[in-house]
């Protein structure tokens, strides 16, 4: 089954159907075989991309950056000190200047509001390169990892354990309700998702046959989990906040170390991290032990390959079609 997805911006994965994620996965795998084998078709000569970023980036930049690149397009990076967003010109503003000039915008910074502005008024796709709330590319690179692994989705279950509120829990529980995955976060419970988005979640999860559960006990959480997935316990701008160090100590029973990767039961579960990641050598506990982190059951590096590869996909099927 073939979508015009022409058009449509990525704001979060809630705006799309299974349908919808699964044809941009198979596009994401298609466009990486074009790559490694060399053929270059160039959809998108002659169009411009504007690359946003309030917050600094490896993956996500490199990503756009180059896949805007192998398509023919011109990526133009606009730092908080390039452009006037929010500053002395408005979103909507600055939306619509911006979508005069070029033919997709990728915002990557704090507050969800501004990328929807973004998308509301400046008439080109939008899409969401991360804010506080979701990571919708960044999904994208996991689902289309675990496919990699896995042959499909469906009926596997993927385990978050750590910071269980983040865009990246709230992101991959969408993701996972979507794609008929179950998905349990193990966290403390002061770390859950907010109760909307799990109510919202569970109402995916019943039409896809999913399970969306919960967990404070860490061993309890990895039971028969195909995937463990960590993220650092203290996100971008957050460093400075009051309590920080208190969610550490939290966390610290969540640390995934050969313990917990055991604790699954199963021998061929993977290990997922959206990156930059704090692998520790046993002088600081933070989210995953260096043993875990190079070891063959991780697959942080084709995640973060993968970045590009879906990114491209959603470019291209949402500016040519």
């Amino acid at each position: 089954m073939a979508f015009n997805l022409r058009g449509r911006s990525l704001l979060t994965l809630r705006d799309f159907t299974p349908y919808e994620i699964d044809y941009l996965l198979k596009l994401s795998m298609d466009l990486k075989a074009e790559k490694r084998s060399g053929i270059f078709p160039r959809r998108l000569v002659n169009r411009s991309i504007a690359l946003i970023f309030e917050k600094s980036s490896t993956r996500t930049r490199s990503a756009f950056a180059v896949a805007a690149a192998d398509e023919g397009a011109h990526p133009e990076f606009l730092g908080i000190n390039d452009i006037q967003l929010g500053k002395k010109e408005s979103v909507k503003d600055t939306a619509r200047v911006l979508g005069r000039m070029f033919d997709g915008i990728e915002f990557r910074g704090f507050k969800q509001e501004t990328v929807d502005t973004l998308a509301k008024y400046s008439g080109v796709p939008v899409w969401n390169g991360l804010t506080d709330k979701y990571h919708p590319t960044q999904v994208l690179a996991d689902l289309m990892t675990v496919m990699e692994n896995f042959g499909s989705l469906k009926g596997l279950k993927m385990t978050y354990v750590g910071d269980g509120r983040n865009n990246m829990a709230n992101s991959l529980m969408l993701g996972c309700a979507k794609m008929g995955m179950n998905y349990t976060i193990g966290a403390p419970e002061n770390l859950w998702p907010e109760k909307e988005l799990i109510d919202y979640a569970k109402d995916v999860a019943k039409e896809t046959g999913s399970i969306i559960d919960f967990s404070a006990n860490p061993k309890a959480a990895v039971k028969d989990a195909d995937i463990i997935y960590t993220d650092v316990w203290v996100s971008m701008g957050e460093e400075n906040k009051p309590g920080i160090q208190e969610r550490i100590e939290s966390l610290k029973p969540f640390q995934v170390n050969p313990e917990l990767m055991a604790a699954t039961g199963k021998g061929h579960t993977i290990f997922m991290h959206c990156l930059p990641a704090h692998h520790t050598n046993g002088i600081h506990d933070m989210e995953v032990v260096e043993e875990v982190f190079e070891s063959k059951a991780s697959k942080v590096f084709d995640e973060a390959e993968n970045r590009l590869h879906t990114i491209k996909a959603v470019m291209v099927s949402s500016i040519v079609g």
